[in-house]
């Protein structure tokens, strides 16, 4: 069976936006989106997801976030037993910030900054998160200065406007393709969406 729809389960807003954009490239509908405030909801619920996936297609996007572990381990911590093929579970390392930040020209002109300060490869920023919004500080930018970074002495880590402003960078001016050469773990997922539409999730 051809993937076309998918229940989406995500940690939040811009992992939302960004598998939103990966299933559209791909023509895929997304049915339902369970979401919430970081890792801890998806990671309940992944056992349950993937019963539910041997009758229904699902993707699931997390962050890896520690070089203490490797996608395949994370998935085994929170499935605890075989993996249903219909349950499209992607991991980015380390974090969905580093395949934003994959697409280096598009990234370094919304944030008007040099492209050489973007690694070659995005995937080995220790802490993308904070990497970004080190970034962002040195933007030529005062209105995106302010909404990326975070306030002296603030509780959270990045600006009052960093969802918002990132959704918008992923909706208007990331190119996947372009992403996927220095990203590996896109590139990996982008294959599997390309082989799960092409000959079907359960193939």
């Amino acid at each position: 069976m051809r993937l076309n729809s998918v229940i989406l389960a995500v940690e939040d807003e811009l992992s939302e936006v960004i598998s939103t954009k990966l299933l559209k490239n791909f023509g895929v509908k997304i049915t339902t989106v369970i979401r919430d405030n970081g890792n801890a909801y998806p990671r309940q619920k992944a056992p349950e997801l993937n019963r539910a996936a041997k009758g229904i297609n699902i993707f699931l996007l997390t962050d890896l976030n520690s070089s203490n572990h490797c996608p395949m381990g994370l998935i085994n911590s929170w499935i605890k037993g075989p993996l249903n093929p219909r349950f499209l579970f992607r991991v980015a390392i380390m974090e969905v910030e580093s395949w934003l930040m994959a697409d280096r020209d598009s990234f370094a002109n919304f944030l008007s900054i040099p492209v050489n300060r973007i690694p070659a490869n995005t995937d080995d920023i220790s802490n993308p998160k904070e990497f970004l919004v080190s970034l962002a500080r040195n933007s030529r930018k005062r209105k995106l200065r302010d909404e990326l970074v975070p306030k002296p002495r603030a509780r959270i880590p990045v600006g009052y406007g960093y969802n918002t402003r990132l959704s918008e960078f992923v909706r208007e001016h990331w190119k996947l393709e372009r992403a996927a050469t220095v990203s590996p773990s896109l590139k990996r997922t982008l294959d599997r969406l390309n082989q799960a539409t092409e000959t079907g999730a359960n193939q």
